[in-house]
């Protein structure tokens, strides 16, 4: 997946002049901290060099599975178009670029964001290429400022920055501003995958429902040490794998979402949650469905139904049969 032109240009401008061997020791720095989780206190991300190494290094994959999950929203809610955007730890706005992207119908936002460098760097990104926003100081860790509803409201890679204590009732929160739907994006990894599930079960005990990436409001069907993640190509420059030491021209971001909305989405018969195996007169798929986890293999006898199980994609939605 590529970033939209006018980001990707916005980005490369911010990144002009800027000396490689102090762009790798920021990024570098930055990964050791979202590695390990760091709850110090301290932002992530809080002076110039390290917003610069955030749009070099994890701005394009943030991105990408945002874009992803809301492409999974589209589908079953085709009816969904949102005016208004809460975006909670908006960083520089990367939530924004999004849902513009995908509803180029959105006509306000407001962006939440503890750091003065991203707040301060996410307005001169977007310029005059995104519906106008406003962005708020907020501490996440404490309890919220009162906000108006919002159609879309997006809580992307911050559960895994708060103490647990907290998570709840952020998420809480957040829905009580939610006027259709919540999005809630973490890191594809075993920890992200039961931060999901914690916030998936508090909304649906609130009254939600599962429009992606689940098929069902029902309980989770898989056990550990198995998880449910998905995972978007992201397309590197130059600067990008220079900055990584990376020496592909793209890399794959694995992320942990939930989508829950106010109103249930169009019905499908399951989602691929695994990369599909095989070519050519057989495919085998790992689905979770209306009635728990299943191995479908899709071969010639199957007829048309091969031609749709080769295009299928991890992540991907099943309408109908297969």
């Amino acid at each position: 997946m590529e970033l939209p032109a006018a980001l990707r240009v916005a980005v490369d401008r911010a990144l002009e002049g800027v000396a490689l061997a102090e762009l790798s020791a920021a990024a570098s720095r930055l990964s050791q901290r979202y590695r390990a989780e760091l709850r110090d206190g301290r932002f992530h991300v809080a002076d110039d060099r390290a917003v610069q190494a955030y749009l070099a290094t994890r701005l394009p994959a943030t991105y990408a599975a945002i874009r992803a999950c809301l492409e999974a929203v589209a589908e079953r809610r085709p009816d969904f178009s949102p005016a208004s955007l809460l975006d909670a730890g908006a960083g520089p706005g990367t939530a924004l670029w999004a849902v513009a992207e995908t509803w180029p119908e959105l006509s306000a936002a407001t962006l939440l964001e503890g750091s003065a460098a991203f707040r301060d760097w996410g307005a001169r990104l977007a310029g005059d290429d995104l519906p106008p926003a406003d962005w708020r100081a907020a501490d996440l860790a404490r309890p919220l400022p009162e906000l108006p509803a919002h159609d879309l409201v997006i809580l992307s890679y911050v559960l895994d920055e708060l103490a647990p204590d907290r998570r709840g009732a952020l998420v809480d929160g957040l829905w009580a501003t939610t006027a259709d739907l919540l999005l809630v994006v973490e890191p594809g990894t075993p920890a992200g995958y039961r931060r999901i599930l914690d916030a998936r079960s508090r909304l649906i005990a609130a009254g939600g429902h599962v429009v992606a990436p689940c098929p069902h409001d029902r309980a989770c069907p898989l056990v550990e040490p198995d998880w449910c993640h998905f995972a978007r190509r992201v397309a590197r420059s130059r600067l990008h794998r220079q900055a990584k030491g990376g020496e592909v021209p793209w890399e794959d971001e694995k992320f942990a979402y939930v989508a829950v909305s106010r109103r249930p989405g169009a019905p499908i018969m399951g989602r691929v949650i695994a990369p599909p195996r095989g070519a050519g007169s057989r495919i085998d798929l790992r689905l979770c469905t209306l009635d728990g986890v299943a191995e479908r293999t899709v071969t010639k006898r199957d007829g048309a139904l091969l031609k749709t199980a080769r295009r299928l994609r991890w992540g991907d939605a099943l309408g109908a049969e297969p």
